[in-house]
């Protein structure tokens, strides 16, 4: 009697196939068996029995080709045998038994193949980049991709604070649209009329918010020459909170009004997914634009130091990757981390000390203008001599060394760049992993998406931002801001009030001391 075994049991399709096959082989074997079962012996039924198997096998067959596996060799030849001319079981009964006792033989002892073909665009997909065969070709594609970048970053340096907002912004809409596009289904789409341009309503409220409350004041002191221009700014910076609240709710509202029946699920969960994009990548990238006003050296240092890490990483994990990292990213080894840590450390404290004495660099822009800049750098620029100890001097002229107190600060930097920010692309990593995709994009050769080369950046940014206000920016108001506001919100008898009484304290105060 037939009796499934082992991994057999694990294809359903498969072993109703088979035993049909059975029960056609132990008819013209036997018949009792059959007609015990209940079944009529008539050509009706053994025609309905070879339509069930065919079926059957040729829906198995369809399952493991859409799961790019390895069709199981039984099922396969006993579907051959059902199609061959020899298998008319109801024409020709002793030819058709023994095929047909040969053919179930081979069914009863198959043996299921573990094997699986590799697909050719993965040959080397889970194998270190030391063991890549085509490792150099890899490597020249994101060379020269990575040139072009570098040499478009500093021409946009160059060119100033408001530049580099701009294209700080420009990144931003081209990784909501890749992040977008993720999850986007076109059948569902297009019974969704409209309902793309809603993700796009709720990025440019969060864009109008965020860069609002971070660039108010730098706005203000843009248009504080002309009285009309400065009074609008002021009353829209005053209701800046309610419009944008207005403005999202707007969009809710639109939202609301678009569901449509059998597409609540996609329809919430685009919901869900255009707010995670906003919270997770907007909000923290836009950190990014609030360091660059403080001056360009805290955007260009930890940008610039990422960038380093991921070169380094990819160098020494290129020529001496053999201890693997992490799951989530195959290829990022041990020897990679810690060489691109050491690298990234050192560098930043040698790139503060070049970078910290260009005023263009160091200055903070209080406006939105692009001329050039001049500003007294402050202490944490002006260089500070240490001596050297006299083992040193012996082995070298050098008798003592200039170091800016900024690069103390960007040891910081370093350490949380090499240590710290690459998790943000390990998150990335385990993200691609889970919706099974390599790249979130293909808008740079080599380097995938612009999220992909965003991913430990954003991580970075938030630190960066943290960390300035926390440890390097004095508090307080300087006087110009204050008589800047003072000229242009009070009327001519304010301000002459205003002098008034701010003379009577300042009497006050120097007679009791």
């Amino acid at each position: 009697m037939f009796r499934p075994r082992g991994k057999d049991l694990l294809n359903p399709v498969s072993d109703t196939a088979v035993f049909i096959a059975f029960l056609i082989k132990e008819y013209f074997s036997n018949e009792t068996r059959i007609l015990a079962l209940g079944f009529a012996p008539s050509p009706c039924l053994f025609r309905i029995l070879i339509l069930c198997v065919t079926l059957s096998l040729a829906f198995h067959y369809l399952l493991q080709l859409k799961a790019n596996t390895q069709v199981s060799i039984p099922p396969l030849c006993f579907f051959i045998c059902t199609s061959s001319p020899g298998f008319h079981l109801l024409e020709e009964s002793e030819n058709n038994t023994a095929l047909s006792s040969a053919a179930t033989s081979r069914v009863r002892h198959r043996k299921r193949s573990n094997e699986v073909i590799p697909e050719p665009s993965k040959a080397n997909g889970g194998k270190l980049l030391v063991d890549d065969n085509n490792k150099y070709k890899s490597m020249w594609i994101r060379t020269y991709s990575t040139v072009w970048m570098i040499g478009g970053f500093v021409l946009i340096i160059y060119m100033g604070h408001l530049y580099i907002t701009a294209m700080v912004m420009v990144i931003q809409i081209f990784m909501a649209k890749e992040l977008f596009n993720l999850l986007r289904k076109a059948h569902e789409d297009r019974h969704l009329p409209g309902f793309r341009l809603l993700n796009w309503h709720f990025f440019l409220t969060a864009m109008l918010f965020v860069y609002g409350r971070l660039l108010s004041q730098t706005l203000v002191n843009t248009v504080t020459s002309d009285k009309f221009l400065y009074q609008f700014v002021s009353s829209l910076i005053k209701y800046h909170m309610a419009i944008c609240y207005f403005s999202y709710i707007a969009g809710f509202i639109w939202f609301i009004l678009t569901l449509k029946k059998k597409m609540y699920k996609y329809q919430f969960g685009q919901y869900a997914w255009t707010h995670m994009i906003l919270i997770v990548v907007f909000t923290q990238s836009s950190f990014t634009v609030a360091n660059i006003f403080e001056g360009i050296f805290w955007f260009l240092l930890p940008a610039s130091l990422i960038i380093i890490n991921d070169i380094f990483a990819y160098i020494f994990g290129f020529f001496f990757g053999r201890t693997p990292l992490i799951k989530l990213s195959p290829k990022k080894t041990w020897e990679g981390f810690i060489g691109a840590s050491v690298t990234t450390i050192i560098s930043a404290f040698v790139l503060a000390n070049i970078l910290g004495r260009f005023q263009w660099l160091t200055c903070p822009r209080k406006d939105l203008s692009t001329g050039w800049l001049h500003c007294d750098p402050g202490p944490l620029f002006k260089p500070e001599s240490y001596a050297l100890p006299g083992w040193i001097s012996q082995w070298f002229t050098w008798k003592e060394i200039s170091i800016l107190p900024v690069q103390w600060h960007a040891l910081c930097l370093g350490l949380f760049a090499s240590i710290i920010a690459p998790f943000g692309g390990f998150f990335a990593s385990g993200f691609k992993r889970a919706f099974k995709i390599k790249d979130f994009g293909d808008s740079i050769p080599g380097h995938g998406g612009i999220t992909d080369r965003m991913d430990c950046q954003m991580v970075m940014a938030v630190f960066a931002y943290i960390y300035l206000q926390s440890f390097v920016v004095r508090e307080g108001i300087s006087v110009d801001v204050i008589l800047d506001q003072i000229l242009t919100s009070l009327s001519l008898e304010e301000q002459q009030i205003l002098v008034m009484k701010l003379g009577q304290i300042l009497q006050e105060r120097v007679g009791q001391s």
